[in-house]
């Protein structure tokens, strides 16, 4: 896939993430791509990506929606699993520099009126008191030793004399 234009890795990964056992949905799309960068970049630039990464053979419509082709999905497994978002959108971005198309796929033709829907309804659920189930994890803190605390036990009372 030769020019790689800064959205087409956000939304490939943002498909990716949504799109688990079923085509997904814009809106999903969007709480993904909310998920991964903290905001929505705009609509126009995210319909372009999706033509993009349809016509290299990436997506494809079906259902309603947008599903990871074979060659899509054996990038995303290449992934650091590990790894934070940032870098695992670093690491999409040099996979798809070295993708190479076999032929021209059908453009997934998302229009930037559904797209900016799908947006506003992302909004307006993160606004209600609703949980999101693509929060990411809080991470676990280690335990931290307190200054002075000894390492082992004390001996018994009886024993220290």
């Amino acid at each position: 896939m030769y020019p790689i234009h800064d959205h087409d890795p956000l939304v490939l990964l943002a498909t990716a993430l949504a799109a688990k056992r079923r085509p997904a949905e814009l809106l999903e799309i969007m709480a993904a791509i909310d998920l991964i960068q903290g905001n929505i970049p705009n609509e126009t630039k995210l319909s372009e990506a999706f033509a993009r990464l349809g016509q290299s053979g990436l997506l494809v419509e079906r259902d309603d929606g947008v599903a990871l082709t074979p060659a899509a999905e054996s990038l995303i497994q290449a992934l650091p699993r590990k790894a934070e978002m940032p870098d695992r959108l670093i690491a999409l971005r040099s996979g798809l520099a070295a993708y190479v198309t076999s032929d021209d796929a059908p453009a997934v033709v998302r229009s930037a009126d559904a797209l900016r829907a799908a947006m506003l309804a992302h909004r307006a659920a993160a606004a209600t008191a609703g949980k999101n189930l693509l929060v990411p994890k809080p991470k676990p803190e280690a335990a931290k030793a307190r200054p002075g605390q000894r390492q082992r036990k004390p001996l018994p009372k009886s024993r220290q004399r």
